[in-house]
Formats: C-alpha cells, sequence, structure tokens
C-alpha cells in the first residue's frame, strides 16, 4: 500500500474526486468536492491537502488535511478530515497507518496538533486522540472534537 498526496499524482485526481464524493458528499454537492480537490492539488499553499491510500491501481482509503471543517472552532487548525478505509479492506490498520501518515504530514508543515470531528464512538481514542470537547456545525448540531500532538 502507499499513500499518496494527489498533487504529485494527478492522473488519480479525477477517480479520487469520485471517491471522496461517493464516501462524504451528497447528490447536491459534487461540485464542492471536486472543486475543493483540484484547487487543493494546484495551490502553493501548504494546505489544503487531500490524500489517497493506493494498493495497485484501487483507492482503498481516503484522508484530507484542511483549514477548517466547516465547523464553529475557527480558532483550530489544521484539520484532519475525510478518512475513509473500503469495506473489505477493514481491519488491516489501514486506518490507523493514514491517521499517522497525517499527523506526520501536519508535523512536517510546522503544526503542532491536529484536530478532527467525528460521530464515531471509541474509534480515535484507540489511537491517542484527545476528546477536547465539541464544535458546531452550521446547522447548529453539535459534534465531538478530538486533538492530538503531531510529534508525540
Amino acid at each position: 500500500m502507499q499513500i499518496i498526496e494527489l498533487r504529485n499524482k494527478n492522473q488519480l485526481l479525477e477517480k479520487a474526486i469520485q471517491v471522496f464524493w461517493q464516501q462524504w458528499g451528497s447528490e447536491e454537492n459534487f461540485k464542492f468536492y471536486e472543486d475543493a480537490i483540484l484547487h487543493s492539488a494546484t495551490t502553493s499553499s501548504d494546505i489544503p491537502r487531500f490524500y489517497v491510500a493506493v494498493e495497485g491501481d484501487e483507492i482503498i482509503g481516503t484522508y484530507a488535511i484542511l483549514r477548517n471543517d466547516i465547523n464553529s472552532r475557527q480558532d483550530l487548525c489544521p484539520w484532519l478530515a475525510c478518512l475513509y478505509v473500503a469495506e473489505e479492506h477493514r481491519g488491516k490498520g489501514i486506518g490507523a497507518k493514514l491517521l499517522e501518515h497525517g499527523l506526520t504530514v501536519a508535523a512536517e508543515k510546522g503544526y503542532e496538533n491536529l484536530y478532527l470531528t467525528t460521530d464515531l464512538d471509541d474509534y480515535y481514542e484507540r489511537y491517542g486522540w484527545k476528546n477536547s470537547g465539541i464544535a458546531y456545525g452550521p446547522g447548529g448540531s453539535s459534534i465531538k472534537l478530538y486533538e492530538k500532538k503531531t510529534a508525540e
């Protein structure tokens, strides 16, 4: 398995856009994902960045490092988002490898912490992430907020 930053492998962009959108999007927001990923692949800024885990020519996992995760905690940055492992590849430690990769990338970019929001119970705690409260989405609903130091 390889973890690839999409900006370095443009031939994966179209396929990756589909995977991110199918896992995280809806009928109405394909353009949101397409625009975000295409611009991340060409910006000289350190974030946003989108990553895929690839085995052969198959995308088996994803994650992103973003400036914000569209929530109320705009004081925190960067955010790990879109963590996904294809169902047939779960239970092999791929999610843990993607999380570790994200922490390493964030540390290399000079960030001391990485943040995420989730509705999952007991997943991120297994990897040392600390539940540090809640964040609110644009619709007013709350979601659990996690953080982890990038160099531990």
